[in-house]
């Protein structure tokens, strides 16, 4: 007798549709603010206050941490990125909470354990954000808001970004499928 098996229909958004909604966003956020999208500059933010909080004389010396903290009149918590980066994490909580999709689970292959996703992912995460700050921005504020000012930087850097990901994914796959 053959095992029925159920399927269950996740309810995810047209991704033609995101697409244009993204390209809304950023467009608005042009006008409203007169800048792109970006978080390497949020995760900076929050790096140079907790650093300031914890070693206040020693973030005092670093030419960096003082700079930064001057260039944001004092508090680099209240930039714009900061507040965009808040609205992303409460959106995308809220969009898992309406579609039902908010679990706490680790997703992965079944040929790995959910420890080695997570390290996977927390390694590349790292990395990614070592690289934004060498390329002085993140796939959204180098690419998605280079290009979408015509920038021959972000077309350059979205095909790298692409295209190293492209080119590793044969690498990598037996992580994921």
């Amino acid at each position: 007798m053959a095992k029925s098996i159920e399927i269950k229909k996740t309810k995810y958004l047209n991704p033609y549709i995101g697409g244009v909604l993204l390209g809304i966003v950023l467009l608005a956020a042009n006008f409203v603010s007169g800048r792109g999208l970006g978080a390497s500059g949020a995760i900076k933010s929050a790096i140079v206050t907790v650093e300031t909080t914890i070693a206040p004389v020693s973030s005092e010396s670093s030419g960096f941490v003082k700079e930064f903290r001057q260039s944001h009149a004092g508090n680099p918590m209240k930039t714009w990125l900061v507040f965009e980066m808040l609205g992303v994490l409460v959106g995308g909580f809220l969009s898992g909470a309406f579609a039902g999709r908010l679990k706490f689970k680790v997703e992965h292959s079944p040929k790995i354990t959910s420890m080695k996703r997570l390290f996977l992912a927390l390694g590349g995460g790292v990395l990614f954000g070592f690289g934004s700050q060498l390329g002085r921005g993140c796939t959204s504020g180098s690419a998605l808001s280079g290009m979408a000012v015509l920038s021959l930087g972000g077309f350059i850097t979205m095909m790298a970004i692409f295209g190293t990901a492209f080119a590793l994914a044969y690498f990598f796959r037996k992580n994921w499928i």
